[in-house]
This record gives structure tokens, C-alpha cells and sequence, in this order.
């Protein structure tokens, strides 16, 4: 019995820390409406100033560490109120998701500045004075400091409560959580309340770093590794209520002490298989309200047109200048290009279902994985050759998505961007645990080309026609009838169901096509390198293939082949750099900044003005827009 009652302890005491973050998270959420991967940051900034306040002022003893801590905590907040007023201020009109790629190239330049101010090595912060020993409970030995955090999770809770019930400023912020465009409406000043709700969320993200210092070291993963759990919790509660996040971390931190005593490995994929079941059964999660899932009002998009001929014939230059390619360069730049076809390819499959299907997903790399995965075991565990593995693949990919998307196509918004990231960590976690089939950790190597296409000219050959072959099939789709009938879905799903239209087929078979395409990706991917790994699984790749799609441009179908081809670049180029990481997180806030509709937005302006000042009297913004439309 002692055994138990101190697994529910720790994890009470881990519902704890894992609440303060989500606190923060749900209302920044609630009131601004942006989904903050640097949350992420804040909690781990929260834990370097911490460590640094407390060492220095160790020899105040209890006073100095509770002080340390509270002042780490106010100091994330200021840096986040600067964050909100200096970056995301400027954006707030700008699509949701292209404000998640900018708190990601926050997130970049968060860690690097870390990097250069801490190092890289871990940091272990000192014990709470007066909490450093544990007691007996039942005969087990529990930390005090466990304790102490179950006892602060509900009193953070209790004040929360209280700001949010008892005072003006949390009505407002309520009411904002339900509709802010109401409370604007009514004089409220909306910028500062933005400001401060993201304050205080991001003080409360500083507060659970702060406080983990006494039981974990201080390191510049914390961020990427407390922030898939940050949302989860939030969307099991509901997303904007505060309330429904204590709860969720309660049952996700409960759940996962007593899970691991069964199966070790489950701990891996287990908030997020506690994630779907809740999201399959209700949409809103615990305590969340219909129409919580929506982010900022979009506006109106321009209807797609097919390629004028000048557009075919550009394009036709581009595909024959590729395929002159081999004739004049090294080996190493055809091994380039064949990683740009294939983010091409698999940033074109994400738009499918973003731009035109109007579906988010956080996981679409869950497919560019199967397909990367199933092709190396064909080869492999069958014995068979790279003709048969490209067949197969990209239908092993096409089921996959078939059986999530049966799920997916039900939410919206953010619930259906996290459900797709629920489906990708538990297809990662299977492949990371199952050792005997997928290698794990060691990933599968040894997966070449046959020796027909063995050579980097005849396979970057092969990668241009199947790379461009998916694009075209994915453009053909978009202005084929089906593709007229997701935009439609996509503009006003109410009127699509009251003409007689079956909006979640037409949706599920969009889901199925994309993930059938983004495996051919992961199959061209696995030939190219010879091997496959667990990484093409996890969320960095997912939120690469967002990057591509919304720094091209979400409304246009040549937005994420221009966003696929300049991120890929980028990478390669400044990967080789110190502080890479700084360096790409300001290339994508200054695109963000400078061009809130992508690169092919920015590209279509740029032409327009040219021909503006070529032909005086063109209307600029008219043409803009005509070129946007293709």
C-alpha cells in the first residue's frame, strides 16, 4: 500500500510542475489565440535564471532560493511581454499558424542564446533549504519537496481562480477567451490586455522552470521536451480553461506513475494516446466550449486559377533546368536538390489538406516516416528490391492515413492539428520502442537504390520525375472537381452540408490522398540516405514541413514549393554555422515580419510593382492578387 500512495505522490507532484506551464500555455491561448511552441523557452529560461539567482544567493538560505525562484519567474515574464510587443504584436492579423512559426524562430533564437550565455553542459541547481530530505509515509521514503509542489500546484490554481472571478481584468480576459472581437467591440483595450495575459502566462511558464531546478538539471532540451506535454494537457482540458489544464495534468501525470510500473515503454506515447481517446469522444476536451478550437478570424482567400501559359512555360524552364542539372555540376549538389524534391513533394502533400482542404496537422510527417519505414523493412525483412518497396510504401502511407484520418476529419482547428500530432508521437513511439523490427533507436540502414539508379545522376533522375510527378498529381487534384469541392468545404462547411455534399468523406479522402504522397516523399527520402531513423517521426520534422508550407505561402499552390526549396537551402547553409539555430530563427522572423502571406505572396507583389512601373496606370493590388491566385 506505501508503495502506491507514493507513486500517486510523485505523480501529484509531477501534475504539479506539468500544470504550471499548461496554465500559462491555456491562457495565452485563450486570449490571443496563438498556438506558443516558445512556451517552451520560457520554461527553460524560468529554470537558467533560476539556477544562476539561487547559486548567487545560496547564502540567504530559504529566502534566497524562494526569492531566486519568484524573480526567474518575473523576469520570463517581462521577456515575454517583450517577445509579445516587439514580434507577435505585429502579426496578431496575420494567419494562426504563421504566428506558430514565428514562436518557433523564437524558440530557435531562445536556445542559442542560452547556448552562448550557459553552455552546453547540464546544470544541477541546488536543494530547497529545509526541503532537501525526504519522510516516511507508510514506510516509503517521499521527497519533501514533492510535497511542497502538491501543495503548490492548487494554491497557484486558487489565485488564478480568484484574478480570473474576483477582479475586472480577469472577466475581461474570459470574455476574451469566448469572443474577443465582442470585447473589443465594446472599447476594451485590446492590446493590453494581450499583453498582460501573455505576462502572466508567460510567468507562469518561468515558474514551473524555476521550481523543477531541485529535481532535474537544467538543460537546453527542457524546451522541445516539456512542450508536446504543455499541449496535451491543454487540450485534454479544454483549450482556455485553466481549470480543465489542473485537471488533465492531474490525470495525465496519475496515469503515466502507475503505467510505467506495468509497461515501461508506454510512458514514450502515453499523454498523447490519453489525447486521442479524449479528443475521439469529446472534441473540446474536458471543460472546453464549441468554437474554442479557433484561432484568429481568417480573412477571405482568393479563388485558385490554373497556370496562365507565361506560368506552364516557367514552370516547364524550371523541370528542364533541373534536368540540365547533372550535365554541369558535382555530386554534391544533385545530393541538394534531391533533398529539395523531397521536402518539395512533402510540403506540396501538407498544403493539400492545409491550403485547400483547410485541415491543420501538427503530425504530417507520421506518413513521410511510414512510407520511409515501410519501404527500408521491404527491402529489408523481404528481401525485395527497390522497384516493389516504392509500390508498397506509399500505399502502406495511404492506409496509415486512412485509419487516422477516419478520426482526424472529425475535430477542427487546433484539436484536429493536435489529434494529427497524437497519431505521429504514437507511430513515433511504437517505431522508437519496437528494437526487434525497427532497429529503434539504431534505425535501419543499409537501404540503397538498385544499382540501375545506384549512381547520384541516375537517382536524383528518379527523384525529379517521381518528386515532380506527386507535385503534379497534388496540382491536378487541387483544380480538379474534388479539389473545388475541399475549398468549398474549406470556405463554408455549412453551406457544403446543406447542398448534400459529405463534407467528412470528401475530407478523409483528401487526408488519405496527401498521406499517400508525403510517403512517396519518405520512400525517395530512404533511398537517398540508405538508412531511415526514428527522427523523421518526431515533431521537428512535422513542424519543418509547416515552416516550408506557410514561409512559402499558404494561399497559393507554388507557396510551399518556394517555401520547400528556400528552407532546405537556408538549413544547408547555415547549419554549418555556429549558432546556426540564432541565425534561422531570424531568417524566419524577418520573413514573417516582412511577409505575413509567404515568400510566393511577397513574390507576387514584387512582380506586380515591377509591371506596375513598366505599364503606368496597372492596378498593383489587382494583379498581386491574379498572381497569387495560380
Amino acid at each position: 500500500m506505501g508503495f502506491y500512495l507514493a507513486q500517486l505522490l510523485t505523480g501529484l507532484a509531477n501534475a504539479s510542475s506539468l500544470f504550471l506551464i499548461a496554465c500559462g500555455l491555456s491562457i495565452i491561448f485563450g486570449v490571443t489565440r496563438i498556438v506558443n511552441f516558445a512556451h517552451g523557452s520560457f520554461y527553460m529560461l524560468g529554470a537558467y535564471l533560476s539556477y544562476t539567482l539561487v547559486t548567487h544567493l545560496s547564502a540567504l538560505g530559504a529566502l534566497g532560493f524562494w526569492g531566486g525562484v519568484l524573480v526567474s519567474a518575473l523576469l520570463v515574464g517581462v521577456i515575454g511581454l517583450l517577445v509579445e510587443v516587439l514580434i507577435l504584436r505585429r502579426i496578431y492579423r496575420a494567419p494562426e499558424l504563421f504566428q506558430l512559426v514565428a514562436t518557433f524562430g523564437i524558440l530557435l533564437i531562445i536556445e542559442d542564446a542560452a547556448l552562448a550565455i550557459w553552455g552546453a553542459q547540464d546544470l544541477l541547481g541546488p536543494r530547497a533549504p529545509g526541503l532537501s530530505k525526504a519522510v516516511r509515509i507508510l514506510g516509503e521514503p517521499i521527497p519533501q519537496y514533492d510535497l511542497a509542489l502538491i501543495v503548490i500546484g492548487p494554491v497557484v490554481l486558487g489565485l488564478i481562480w480568484l484574478i480570473f472571478h474576483r477582479t475586472r481584468w480577469g472577466v475581461l480576459v474570459r470574455a476574451a477567451t469566448q469572443d474577443r472581437e465582442m470585447v473589443g467591440a465594446l472599447g476594451v483595450n485590446q492590446a493590453l490586455l494581450f499583453s498582460s495575459a501573455f505576462f502572466l502566462g508567460s510567468v507562469m511558464a518561468g515558474l514551473g522552470g524555476a521550481l523543477q531546478i531541485p529535481r532535474e538539471a537544467v538543460n537546453l532540451n527542457m524546451d522541445l521536451s516539456v512542450i508536446g506535454d504543455a499541449f496535451v494537457v491543454v487540450v485534454i482540458g479544454g483549450m482556455g480553461s485553466v481549470t480543465g489544464a489542473f485537471i488533465a495534468a492531474v490525470l495525465i501525470s496519475v496515469l503515466n506513475a502507475f503505467a510505467v510500473l506495468v509497461f515501461p515503454q508506454i510512458s514514450l506515447v502515453l499523454p498523447f494516446i490519453v489525447m486521442a481517446l479524449v479528443l475521439v469522444v469529446r472534441p473540446y476536451g474536458l471543460l472546453g466550449k464549441p468554437g474554442s478550437e479557433k484561432g484568429a478570424p481568417a480573412d477571405p482567400e482568393a479563388p485558385l486559377r490554373p497556370l496562365n501559359p507565361a506560368g506552364r512555360l516557367a514552370m516547364g524552364a524550371v523541370v528542364v533546368i533541373l534536368a540540365l542539372v547533372p550535365l554541369v555540376s558535382a555530386d554534391f549538389t544533385m545530393i541538394l536538390l534531391v533533398d529539395v524534391l523531397i521536402a518539395v513533394l512533402f510540403a506540396a502533400s501538407l498544403h493539400f489538406i492545409m491550403g485547400t482542404g483547410g485541415m491543420i496537422s501538427f503530425g504530417h510527417a507520421a506518413y513521410f516516416g511510414v512510407g520511409a519505414y515501410a519501404a527500408a523493412l521491404v527491402v529489408k525483412w523481404l528481401g525485395l528490391s527497390m522497384v516493389p518497396a516504392m509500390i508498397v510504401a506509399p500505399v502502406a502511407s495511404g492506409l496509415a492515413a486512412l485509419v487516422f484520418g477516419w478520426f482526424c476529419v472529425r475535430l477542427s482547428g487546433v484539436y484536429l492539428g493536435m489529434l494529427t500530432l497524437a497519431a505521429a508521437q504514437i507511430v513515433w513511439g511504437v517505431t522508437f520502442q519496437w528494437q526487434d523490427v525497427t532497429g529503434g533507436d539504431d534505425g535501419i540502414i543499409g537501404v540503397w537504390p538498385a544499382k540501375w539508379a545506384s549512381s547520384e545522376t541516375a537517382y536524383f533522375y528518379l527523384a525529379l520525375v517521381l518528386c515532380a510527378g506527386g507535385v503534379w498529381l497534388l496540382r491536378r487534384a487541387a483544380h480538379a472537381p474534388f479539389g473545388y469541392m475541399l475549398r468549398g468545404i474549406r470556405d463554408s462547411e455549412i453551406r457544403a452540408e446543406a447542398i448534400g455534399v459529405d463534407t467528412r468523406f470528401h475530407q478523409w479522402m483528401a487526408f488519405t490522398f496527401a498521406g499517400t504522397l508525403a510517403g512517396l516523399a519518405g520512400v525517395v527520402s530512404a533511398f537517398a540516405k540508405g538508412s531511415v531513423f526514428p527522427d523523421v517521426l518526431n515533431i521537428s520534422s512535422s513542424i519543418d514541413a509547416l515552416i516550408m508550407v506557410l514561409l512559402g505561402g499558404i494561399h497559393t499552390l507554388l507557396g510551399p514549393l518556394l517555401g520547400a526549396s528556400v528552407f532546405v537551402l537556408i538549413e544547408s547553409w547555415v547549419t554549418r554555422l555556429e549558432y546556426w539555430r540564432f541565425i534561422f530563427g531570424l531568417i524566419i522572423l524577418g520573413v514573417v515580419l516582412i511577409a505575413p502571406d509567404g515568400l510566393a505572396g511577397a513574390l507576387s507583389r514584387l512582380l506586380a510593382f515591377l509591371k506596375a512601373r513598366i505599364r503606368p496606370g496597372t492596378d498593383t493590388k489587382k494583379e498581386a492578387l491574379h498572381g497569387q491566385r495560380s
